[in-house]
């Protein structure tokens, strides 16, 4: 903000010059969305209610490409909603099985961090992981 000289003579004349200024270049931006506090409060429990999907990591997709694994709708559904559950349960890394397939899911960030049939998994052994889901 560039002020010139004796433009305002006091610091109130300027802050209601910009503070006004503001305020109504924010009404008419908002004209006719403007939403109460309440509003927002509401949309943001909502949005917060209803889990995200599922991402892979780079590493994850490298790893299903390398092992031609190939996700049904279903089973990535079965892989939200292990996740889901995991979350609700507190776990911050969780192993998800959903039927031959095994995921090392991030839990904060809904994100599938590695994947692999469990044929494939080194003597059954995960580390790494605070929680197991299998669905």
């Amino acid at each position: 903000m560039k002020i010139q000289n004796n433009q305002f003579f006091s610091i109130e004349q300027l802050q209601a010059k910009y503070f006004t200024q503001s305020k109504q270049g924010q009404k008419g931006t908002d004209a006719g969305n403007s939403l109460s506090f309440q509003d927002v409060l509401n949309r943001t429990a909502e949005s917060a209610e209803k889990p995200a999907g599922v991402r892979f990591s780079k590493h994850a997709a490298n790893r299903l490409a390398e092992r031609n694994i190939e996700l049904t709708d279903n089973q990535m559904e079965r892989l939200q909603e292990g996740t889901v559950k995991a979350g609700a349960k507190g776990i911050n890394d969780s192993l998800v099985l959903v039927d031959q397939l095994a995921f090392i899911v991030n839990i904060p960030n809904h994100t599938v961090v590695t994947a692999m049939n469990q044929t494939e998994a080194d003597e059954s052994i995960f580390t790494n992981i605070d929680g197991a889901v299998i669905i």
